[in-house]
């Protein structure tokens, strides 16, 4: 199962680096008041970074949001 879970993230890593490589014509990204033109692969990697970002925070919080609970039952048992 851990050899099954390396083949699929390698897979993964591969078809995320052939997209960005293949997208490198530039793109005009609107960001509220401001207008920024840079290559498409560019905006890609920094998309995925930021979802990256967001469900790790996600996830700490609701790991952290458990914690308290599970400790509260202990205590009350």
């Amino acid at each position: 199962m851990h050899r099954l879970k390396l083949v699929a993230i390698a897979i993964l890593a591969l078809l995320g680096v052939i997209i960005i490589l293949q997208n490198t014509a530039p793109v005009e990204t609107k960001l509220l008041f401001f207008s920024i033109t840079m290559p498409r692969a560019i905006l890609l990697v920094g998309t995925t970074l930021i979802g990256f970002a967001l469900g790790v925070l996600a996830s700490f919080f609701i790991q952290r949001k458990d914690k308290p609970q599970k400790l509260d039952q202990e205590s009350a048992g």
